[in-house]
């Protein structure tokens, strides 16, 4: 049984007579009743009841409606996901996002968009710059928010621009220096830091060459942890200054340094090889729109 034969018998049957059944689908009623004849001859069945001004249903006419308006339903259905999914209204976008930055872009980002595109669903990765971009190469994902550079080469990529680390700081518990905007690293002296892995060397770095080991408390990339220390009062993090937008208590307070500063990135990033997804590419047109400036 074809899909057209199983269109023109449910609009006999919902129509309840051949004629009306013929306009709705544009064809002549005696075409329309041969093909009624040839699908009965190819089922070995009687599917009407002749003789009655409506359309009656024989037994195995109701059990064929009842599967027709099933299958019928389904394959209406699935065309309009597909049509949804190549216009970017459905569809599942996949991307990994490195702590540092997937917690400060993507959760408000994916609000907005959700709003927009209610029927779009997220698979999320969360991991180190390095695993990320492996999980891109593997087609595992389609974007890529890291702080990693990447070859240009192999992908295309929305850098956006530098941002400064800064501390944070619980203001009563662990204070550093007088300034209310700034600290040097000689304020630093004796405090439990917190730092990130990716920027523990550059940090170290620069206290050295102002002459004195800096106290790590704990070397971790993952930024809402570090945050929550931080609310804590357990130690003074270095974060990227969009890191203000995680503060959850008026008593965390962010200071520039003064005299050392370390600048970061957020890389977007995408497999030149690859088409995306139209839900996809609508996700990377609103994060242009959101966080890259004309």
């Amino acid at each position: 049984m074809e899909i057209k034969d199983m269109q023109a018998f449910y609009a006999i049957v919902e129509e309840g007579n051949i004629s009306h059944a013929a306009i709705r689908l544009s064809i002549a009623q005696p075409a329309l009743s041969r093909q009624m004849k040839k699908l009965e001859t190819s089922l070995g069945v009687q599917l009407f009841e002749r003789g009655s001004r409506r359309i009656r249903l024989t037994d195995a006419g109701m059990l064929l409606y009842s599967r027709v308006k099933h299958i019928l339903g389904m394959v209406d259905g699935t065309l309009r996901e597909i049509t949804d999914i190549g216009s970017g209204i459905a569809g599942t976008i996949k991307l990994g996002t490195v702590t540092s930055s997937g917690a400060m872009l993507i959760p408000e980002l994916v609000a907005e968009f959700h709003r927009e595109y209610p029927l779009v669903n997220f698979n999320v990765w969360e991991s180190d710059g390095a695993r990320i971009l492996e999980l891109l190469d593997s087609h595992i994902i389609e974007l890529a928010v890291t702080r990693t550079q990447v070859d240009s080469a192999t992908y295309e990529s929305i850098v956006l621009p530098d941002e400064p680390l800064i501390l944070a700081m619980h203001q009563d518990l662990c204070n550093c220096g007088d300034d209310p905007e700034y600290v040097t690293l000689d304020d630093l002296k004796g405090k439990p830091l917190i730092v990130p892995l990716r920027w523990r060397s550059s940090f170290m770095e620069r206290c050295r060459k102002n002459k004195f080991e800096p106290t790590i408390l704990s070397v971790s990339d993952s930024l809402v942890q570090n945050m929550l220390w931080t609310k804590l009062g357990i130690g003074v993090s270095l974060v990227p200054s969009s890191a203000r937008s995680l503060a959850s208590s008026d008593k965390v307070i962010f200071k520039h340094i003064k005299d050392a500063e370390i600048y970061t990135h957020t890389v977007v990033a995408w497999l030149k090889s690859r088409t995306l997804s139209s839900s996809c590419q609508h996700f990377l047109d609103m994060f242009r729109r959101k966080y890259v400036k004309r």
